[in-house]
């Protein structure tokens, strides 16, 4: 199984975000959000960082997917 953030890429579509905007708004690396953008796995502390960011769940930025 695999990682796959497109839940996360389709909440900033809906929402007029940018990568930018979620790295100022998390506090996350800039090599975190490269590997988000290539679905590699990050840190639960970065997730967390993330979803706190957003006000949403896991479940609402990243599924695992069969290979």
């Amino acid at each position: 199984m695999t990682i796959s953030y497109k839940k996360l890429w389709k909440l900033f579509i809906d929402e007029n975000l940018k990568d930018r905007d979620l790295f100022r708004m998390s506090s996350i690396s800039n090599y975190t959000l490269k590997k988000l953008n290539y679905d590699k796995s990050v840190t639960t502390d970065n997730l967390v960082r993330i979803c706190a960011a957003l006000k949403c769940g896991i479940e609402n930025i990243m599924d695992m997917v069969e290979d």
